[in-house]
């Protein structure tokens, strides 16, 4: 019995990769175009007011992997959707501008400093405040804008959403809400310090593994009316998801902050459960001795030696291999072999990146 692929016939003998870079160079179009506009509008209206939007921009426009719009542009034409479609340009641009909200937010929570090797938005306005001589905190000024732009870069992805259908506006629905709940998770986790490898993995589930990958292929497919393909992506995405957290606790702990962009060690001075950390305290008599009730208190350098030293970093490791090796099982057989090796490449620079 022989298997039918979905396939698109405008795009059919073309290299997936160009088909979804070229799609997804719309995405970055659609994006600027937006915001640019947004900017004239309102700077006619009150000048003052074009601070805020040139916040947005400067998030979007520091850089960024744009995972979640390729990811959805990958379910999408790996579902035979058409490529010269808008509406998934629209939605591939929400799903960043959803990323640049978080990511505003995840700043001030987690009072950072930099953010992709500059200084992050309440940091650069606490500045401006401080410069200008203005009335009042200048780290409360600073942070509320920071707020205030998170807040915009969400209203405007809600905007760009406009003609999406409704069958795709639900799993968009369930993405913003798996996201606040696993920041909330994270947050309350943080304040517990209590080593729960479980929680922690539902923490990268909803922060990473369906919010990075699952969701967005899910939309795209949606888009393209394949929702056969929906099992293979979720089984996929949830591998995948979390490997790519786990590269990010593996970045935190190890990386320098001048490759990852951000401060080195963040995690173990707010005090972060990650799924690294649970699994330490809970298998390591060393590191629990070490770290005590107060990770921040834990000499980073001596930390680290510890964590190499009792194998964490190479047990994380072989994980990430394992949950790789599952997502491109996932794919394999149920795509076009084309896409199901596009989508193997995908989660292998995902997993395996240094930033």
């Amino acid at each position: 019995m022989s298997t039918t692929f979905p396939v698109s016939q405008e795009f059919t003998g073309v290299a997936a990769r160009e088909t979804r870079d070229r799609v997804l160079a719309r995405v970055e179009r659609r994006i600027h175009e937006f915001l640019a506009e947004e900017r004239r509008s309102w700077a006619a209206l009150n000048p003052d007011s074009a601070e805020l939007i040139d916040c947005v921009s400067r998030m979007v426009g520091s850089g960024g992997k744009r995972l979640r719009p390729a990811f959805c542009i990958a379910g999408y034409l790996a579902g035979g959707g058409d490529p010269e479609a808008q509406v998934v340009v629209d939605v591939a641009a929400a799903l960043e501008l959803l990323h640049t909200f978080a990511l505003l937010h995840d700043d001030v929570m987690d009072d950072s400093g930099l953010r992709r090797n500059e200084p992050t938005a309440h940091v650069l306005h606490s500045t401006l405040h401080s410069e200008r001589d203005w009335r009042g905190e200048p780290r409360r000024y600073g942070e509320s804008v920071a707020v205030l732009a998170g807040d915009l870069a969400l209203v405007y992805a809600e905007r760009l959403l406009v003609d999406c259908p409704p069958h795709a506006r639900r799993i968009w629905g369930e993405l913003c809400t798996e996201l606040m709940i696993g920041q909330f998770l994270d947050v309350r986790a943080a304040a517990r310090f209590v080593p729960d490898p479980e929680l922690s993995s539902w923490i990268a589930l909803f922060k990473s593994g369906r919010y990075t990958v699952y969701r967005p292929l899910a939309m795209g497919a949606e888009l393209a009316g394949a929702q056969e393909l929906q099992p293979a992506f979720e089984r996929y995405g949830l591998a995948l998801g979390e490997a790519f957290q786990l590269r990010d606790d593996l970045l935190d702990a190890f990386g320098s902050s001048d490759v990852i962009g951000k401060p080195a060690q963040l995690d173990f001075k707010q005090h972060k459960m990650t799924l690294l950390m649970s699994i330490a305290l809970r298998h390591e008599a060393e590191v629990r001795e070490l770290v005590g009730d107060d990770l921040t208190g834990a000499d980073p350098e001596r930390l680290h030696e510890v964590l190499i030293r009792t194998g964490m970093r190479d047990r994380v490791e072989a994980v990430i291999a394992e949950r790789i090796e599952t997502a491109r099982a996932a794919v394999r057989g149920a795509l076009d072999p084309d896409w199901a090796a596009e989508l193997h490449t995908m989660a292998r620079q995902a997993a395996y990146r240094d930033k």
